[in-house]
């Protein structure tokens, strides 16, 4: 065994979750943000919770998974300059291999039972392959031939969830949210890692059709023309090529 090796990968971990725990504020969100983090690279199956406080702290399970649990539900930081210093850490790395040459966008559904979880709803679920109760989430990521990264990460919320204030008020959902359909979503995310000054690549996005043919883009990304018009040509809104490709 490359013992060696072992202590190598493990002060790197420390080193780049010390980092992340530079932009989530207070310290003593540092171990439950390591011991999180630890979870999701160790614990196999299902990556909830529960196992992870199993696996990080065996012989005091109940309290790591209160303690967890609270650091995931009640988490007052953003998600931004946590992806920010992401990218700050892993870019330099992907692009010792060649320079970015693509971002992608794409939405990335979960399947969820029951109807409580923010923006659950019965909608196209490409990991199923049809229609299901799921969250879908749009995002971001640069690649090149090596390894790709997601940098921008943003859940859909459907516009009846928009519209439910009862439902927004019990989920505490921000005033904040409003309806946005997934190009404009994507759009936004793209404007944003231009102003940050991300490496550019060109703009593939990513539709996973329900069907061997190519879906119509309402399926995934509703009915608005003019963004769906700019999926094959220069958008008038950014300086940017958009190809579609299919899996």
């Amino acid at each position: 065994m490359n013992l060696e090796g072992t202590e190598d990968s493990a002060s790197r971990f420390a080193a780049y979750v010390g980092e992340l725990t530079s932009v989530i504020g207070h310290a003593d969100r540092a171990r439950p943000l390591r011991d999180y983090c630890a979870g999701l690279v160790v614990t196999e199956g299902r990556r909830s919770v529960e196992p992870i406080a199993a696996v990080t702290a065996p012989n005091e399970a109940p309290v790591q998974h209160q303690r967890l649990l609270h650091f995931v539900a009640e988490a007052p930081w953003s998600d931004e300059p946590v992806l920010a210093k992401v990218r700050e850490l892993v870019v330099p790395a992907i692009e010792r291999h060649g320079p970015i040459e693509a971002w992608i966008i794409d939405d990335t559904s979960f399947p969820k039972c029951g109807s409580k979880s923010v923006g659950v709803q019965h909608q196209y679920c490409g990991q199923l392959g049809k229609q299901a109760n799921c969250q879908v989430v749009v995002t971001l990521s640069m690649a090149n031939h090596h390894a790709s990264l997601p940098i921008a990460y943003r859940l859909y919320l459907p516009e009846e969830w928009a519209k439910d204030a009862a439902r927004r008020k019990k989920a505490r959902v921000p005033n904040t949210i409003t309806f946005k359909t997934k190009p404009e979503i994507a759009l936004e995310q793209i404007r944003k890692a231009y102003a940050a000054g991300v490496p550019r690549g060109a703009v593939l996005m990513r539709v996973t059709a329900p069907t061997p043919r190519c879906a119509p883009a309402s399926v995934l990304w509703g009915s608005n023309t003019r963004q769906r018009s700019c999926r094959r040509s220069k958008c008038v809104k950014c300086p940017i090529v958009v190809r579609c490709r299919r899996v």
